[in-house]
């Protein structure tokens, strides 16, 4: 295997606060010996165990960002029994380019794991979490919402996992979380996600997805800072009371891929339930009408399960192929 090619300007293993950079080579046509500069804080004090946080694995997605950049102003190494490692723009080039992907090599950071030390950009970045940020860690958490494309109901997740108690231990985490609701979540393209590579490791991880749209809310941004919080009290690398809402989270389930409605036509999306709205099998969800001519019916789609309306697509125009609605289970307990 290669060496990697990305340098940190910061020593992960000094007690302390420090902020800095990962640097990665890029040679263009503005910059023959430039580099990627993404932006670290690392916050040690003695022995305990890693938490890495991170934001911007897709760079339109904007309540991870912003709670990490102030969590890197104001935590504090004598609040700190470990260390936490902060990246606040996982993947840079796109949180600058406010996409989801990379405007460089339209690198998708979340589909390109393990990584390769000698591919593009992002497969570049996703090789060095793979094999140096990673296995630094115990803890895990990875702050997503639902970009330009999606509306969700807010929610911290966890997958189904094949050690019990690794899984256990990820719910727990994503419970005490503390968003509305906690979902064991299944996902479309599982192989190359950095929750599978983190997870492969061994480690503790929680994901979150906290509404979308593009944009963030003070409810939203508010969320991510309890649910960090939250999260490095569980960790046990920071004391202090869990921020809990007053009504329990509720647990959702996704079974299957059932659970994500495409759309098979092109055209103008109308949704016909509410994000959250409670839907039955045979509940109508969504119409797609035809923008090429007039006097043709709307292609109609109808739910094949019970469940709730976890996630909607955002723009109303809609291609063959684009996830539509996603629909989850309540667990009772």
């Amino acid at each position: 295997m290669l060496s990697t090619t990305m340098t940190p300007s910061v020593d992960f293993d000094l007690d302390g606060k420090q902020h800095g950079f990962l640097k990665l080579p890029y040679s263009h046509d503005d910059s023959a010996w430039g580099c990627i500069m993404i932006p670290v804080t690392v916050i040690k004090n003695g022995n305990g165990p890693t938490a890495l946080l991170t934001g911007g694995n897709h760079g339109d997605e904007y309540e991870g960002i912003t709670g990490l950049l102030k969590l890197a102003n104001t935590l504090q190494p004598e609040q700190v029994k470990g260390r936490v490692i902060i990246v606040p723009a996982m993947n840079y080039p796109a949180v600058l380019n406010g996409s989801r992907t990379s405007p460089i090599d339209q690198g998708n950071m979340n589909r390109s794991f393990p990584g390769n030390p000698a591919g593009s950009i992002t497969e570049r970045i996703a090789d060095y979490f793979q094999r140096y940020l990673i296995p630094m860690c115990d803890f895990a958490l990875d702050i997503h919402s639902g970009g330009k494309t999606l509306d969700i109901i807010p929610f911290a997740a966890a997958h189904r996992l094949d050690d019990p108690v690794q899984e256990a231990a990820c719910i727990e985490g994503a419970r005490l979380f503390g968003a509305p609701d906690t979902l064991i979540m299944f996902e479309m393209d599982a192989a190359a996600l950095y929750d599978t590579a983190v997870e492969a490791q061994g480690k503790v991880f929680v994901t979150t997805e906290l509404c979308g749209g593009g944009t963030s809310t003070p409810q939203t941004i508010a969320m991510a800072e309890r649910g960090i919080h939250n999260f490095l009290i569980f960790a046990g690398i920071t004391e202090g009371k869990y921020d809990l809402p007053d009504k329990p989270s509720r647990m959702l389930d996704m079974p299957d891929s059932s659970c994500y409605l495409q759309s098979e036509h092109k055209g103008l999306l109308e949704m016909c339930k509410s994000l959250g709205d409670t839907i039955h099998k045979g509940d109508l969800i969504a119409r797609v009408y035809s923008l090429e001519r007039t006097g043709q019916l709307p292609e109609e789609y109808f739910s094949q399960r019970d469940g709730i309306l976890a996630a909607r697509r955002h723009p109303a125009l809609i291609s063959i192929g684009d996830t539509f609605a996603v629909l989850a289970i309540e667990v009772q307990e």
